[in-house]
This record gives C-alpha cells, sequence and structure tokens, in this order.
C-alpha cells in the first residue's frame, strides 16, 4: 500500500497541482490531506477546485479550516481568504473530522487532541526549530494503535520512528513554506528553508512501513504576484526563498 500525503495546502493552487501531478506518477493506492486548504492571501477557488477533483481518500479539518466556522478564532490568514470561502466550501469544512483512520495510518491536523498543539517540534521564539523530547512526543501517541501516525500543522517535514516502532510523519507544507506564528503571540518566525513544495510517501511493503518526503519545485510566480497584490509581504518573501 503506497499513500501520498499532503499538508497545508493555504489556498496555494499552483503548488497543489504540482504535488498532486508528482504524487500521482508515483502510482498511490491514496491521496490524504492533513488540513488548512484554503487560509491565506492565495487562491481559494482554484485550491477547492483541485481538492474536488483529485477525489482525495480523507481529509481532516485543520485549524485554519476551523476557523472558517468559527470567526471568532480567524487570524489575518483566515481574513484575507473569509471573502472567497463560499457557503459550499464551508458546508464541505464542516464534514471533516479533527481525525481519522484509514488502513494502519492515523490522521491529524497537529496533534492527536489539538489541531493548533506541535508534535514533532519545539521551538525558540526566534522560530528555530528542534526535535521535542521524546517523552513529550510518546505521550501525544498514547492510546493510538496505528502502526503509522501523520501530522501537519508545522510545515516543516519531520519524521521518526518510536521506540515501540511506529511511524510518524509530517509531511511539511504543501503550499506555504513558513509563517509568523500568531500563537502564543510569541511573533516567532518559522521557515522550512526551501520554496518547493514538500509531501510525503508512506508505504507498506514485506519489511514494514516506510516513509520518504518528497520537494517539488513549481514557478512560484503567479502565487508571488498574489501574495503582493494583498500586501502580504511575509508570503512574498517566503515563497520566493523558503525563509522568513
Amino acid at each position: 500500500m503506497r499513500v501520498a500525503v499532503l499538508s497545508d495546502i493555504h489556498g496555494n493552487s499552483d503548488a497543489l497541482r504540482a504535488v498532486l501531478a508528482d504524487a500521482k506518477a508515483r502510482s498511490p493506492d491514496a491521496i490524504v490531506n492533513l488540513g488548512d486548504c484554503f487560509s491565506g492571501p492565495l487562491d481559494v477557488a482554484g485550491t477547492h477546485d483541485l481538492l474536488q477533483r483529485a477525489a482525495l481518500t480523507a481529509t481532516v479539518r485543520g485549524n485554519h479550516d476551523r476557523a472558517f466556522l468559527e470567526p471568532a478564532i480567524m487570524d489575518s490568514w483566515d481574513r484575507m481568504a473569509a471573502p472567497h470561502v463560499t457557503d459550499a466550501m464551508r458546508d464541505w469544512i464542516a464534514t471533516l473530522p479533527a481525525t481519522a483512520v484509514l488502513d494502519d495510518l492515523f490522521l491529524c491536523h497537529a496533534t492527536p487532541d489539538s489541531d493548533t498543539g506541535y508534535w514533532l517540534d519545539a521551538y525558540t521564539d526566534d522560530g528555530a526549530a528542534r526535535r521535542a523530547d521524546l517523552p513529550w512526543i510518546e505521550a501525544q501517541a498514547e492510546g493510538i494503535a496505528q502502526p503509522v501516525l501523520l501530522c501537519g500543522h508545522t510545515h516543516v517535514a519531520r519524521m521518526l520512528h518510536l521506540p515501540d516502532g511506529r511511524l510518524i510523519v509530517n509531511p511539511g507544507s504543501v503550499g506555504s513554506p513558513g509563517y509568523v506564528d500568531d500563537a502564543p503571540r510569541t511573533g516567532r518566525r518559522v521557515s522550512a528553508g526551501t520554496p518547493a513544495a514538500s509531501y510525503a510517501i508512506v508505504e507498506r511493503t514485506r519489511g514494514g512501513w516506510s516513509a520518504a518526503l518528497h520537494l517539488v519545485p513549481y514557478d512560484t510566480g503567479p502565487a508571488i504576484a498574489l501574495a503582493r497584490a494583498q500586501g502580504a509581504a511575509d508570503w512574498v518573501e517566503v515563497l520566493a526563498t523558503g525563509w522568513l
């Protein structure tokens, strides 16, 4: 079984199109999406159209998806996208679960109990990332029986095995290789360090489950133009360079 894992598209239809093409060339049995589909200054309508036509096997709800159902929690990214999110899109978001199980895979956006927490990473206030401490990572995985645990939210790809053999994979972000964190309002800047679109392939073979991270180059010019038109200088910078 081979599964393509997408997360944190954030309205970047050009990045999504490139990732879907790259993933489909690898003949996956399923494509799953870990949430945060539309938020940001880019192409909400185009992203929604691609997602609907892609016939994804499973999608879970991210914190920025939830914001379109709970306007009180919207941040600046959500407010940029909100005028372009239709009632039909909100109806679709309302059907998305917080977590899901597909065969041997457990899916969540951030951690199993939160769509805003960090599972595999810990950050300093300046955005420097390190691997989270093992006791914390294991505690979040407690009670989950599936051998593969999938999470996103950080926009930074990472994978590791727990001592009991379970594999945890964060595929990074399809559409936004960095952000300024508004919560807990530290202003920390998180950068993936590449402008490429990021996703993962997890695969079950006779030897067990393995994972590979994939970086897909694409023409970032149209997305940068959309971000510039919205006055989103941080988006312009990170889309162009992968750094904030």
